[in-house]
């Protein structure tokens, strides 16, 4: 009985790992990334203040390729946010 215990919590302790691992679009590509996903959107929030509503890490051209984007929504209108890793580079744009 102890065994199957130990068994069923493995299974969950994984499952909410695997789960947190992809909490966002391209969190596969997290382990590459130089900064967490914490710290991006702290960045994007001091460029853009709101509350984002939309997140994902994406490979794009040039340098490293990963890039933060984030869909922030500020007085009623929603503005998204790029972050280029390699150049620390941040910059907004209106939709």
């Amino acid at each position: 009985m102890q065994g199957r215990n130990l068994a069923t919590c493995l299974a969950l302790v994984v499952l909410v790992w695997a789960t947190q691992a992809e909490a966002y679009k391209g969190g596969q590509l997290a382990p590459k990334a130089k900064i967490t996903i914490a710290e991006a959107r702290s960045i994007a929030l001091k460029a853009r203040h709101g509350t984002i509503t939309a997140e994902e890490l994406e490979k794009e051209r040039g340098g490293s390729g990963l890039r933060y984007s984030f869909d922030i929504k500020s007085d009623g209108k929603t503005v998204s946010c790029e972050l280029a890793l390699d150049e620390a580079l941040h910059r907004a744009e209106d939709d």
